[in-house]
């Protein structure tokens, strides 16, 4: 297994991370701060009137999650599928014989 990461493994884990992080901590201090209500669909009175809805649309918050995961789904498998550089050590080389 690797253990060295380079250009693209970086690249990779900041942008999921940074997906993830973007829909559920981000925006969800951004939901706080906008007040209550905190709910996830819009709420309505008895005739139908929308009195108050989410500030961010959940439907934005889940598809930031799901990129940010699908994102290191797929570096995940980038790391299976790209072979380790061949490092020489001590069992390895080769031993005289008799």
């Amino acid at each position: 297994m690797k253990s060295q990461y380079d250009t693209v493994d970086k690249a990779a884990m900041a942008l999921g991370s940074a997906l993830m992080l973007l829909g559920v901590v981000v925006l969800g201090i951004v939901e706080l701060i906008a007040g209550e209500p905190y709910s996830p669909v819009p709420i309505t009175n008895d005739a139908g009137e929308v009195l108050a809805s989410p500030a961010v649309d959940p439907v934005l918050r889940t598809g930031l999650v799901i990129a940010g995961l699908v994102v290191l789904v797929l570096w995940g498998i980038y790391r299976m599928a790209t072979p380790e550089p061949r490092t020489e050590d001590a069992r390895s080389a080769e031993l005289p014989s008799d």
